[in-house]
């Protein structure tokens, strides 16, 4: 029996140490759309671009809040919030273009990035079920909110695509 509860401890503190750094991915994640907003939503150009530009700008908030969430929960499993120096970069599809003009580079960049994300948190959710539910919620909800963000940029791009 003894062994059965070591064995048990040992593969609980696995899946949380999984668990932590699977928010820490998607807490760099958020922290990346963040930086990669705020530059799209400051660098397009032109009347197109306006729409685009405010959509933007309005989920910079939503995507720090969501880092702040991630932030909290990697603390409450006892796990560290790593600082800058441990960024490092993914997001290719949604750095400037060369083109200012390219709104449809953008809102395909921003459709990947929201992809990503959900599919993140989807395995986050897995990982989750039956062992944290705390975490599953949080990342229930914050999946939801990317696949939000998602549809409306899906319909940006329907728009975009039919000029």
């Amino acid at each position: 029996m003894s062994a059965k509860r070591s064995s048990s401890k040992k593969s609980n503190k696995d899946v949380k140490s999984r668990i932590i750094d699977g928010l820490i991915d998607a807490y760099w994640k958020e922290m990346e759309t963040v930086q990669s907003y705020v530059a799209a939503s400051h660098n397009l150009d032109g009347v197109d671009a306006e729409p685009i530009k405010k959509a933007l700008a309005g989920d910079v908030m939503e995507e720090v809040g969501h880092a702040q969430q991630l932030a909290n929960r990697i603390r409450v499993l006892g796990g560290v919030v790593p600082g800058s120096m441990s960024f490092k970069p993914s997001q290719k599809n949604l750095q400037p273009p060369k083109d200012s003009t390219d709104v449809v580079a953008i809102i395909k960049g921003v459709i990947e990035a929201e992809n990503d994300g959900i599919d993140g948190y989807m395995k986050l959710i897995r990982l989750c079920d039956g062992v944290d539910y705390g975490t599953q919620d949080l990342c229930i909800a914050l999946m939801t909110d990317e696949e939000n963000h998602r549809r409306e940029f899906e319909g940006f791009l329907k728009q975009y695509k039919k000029r």
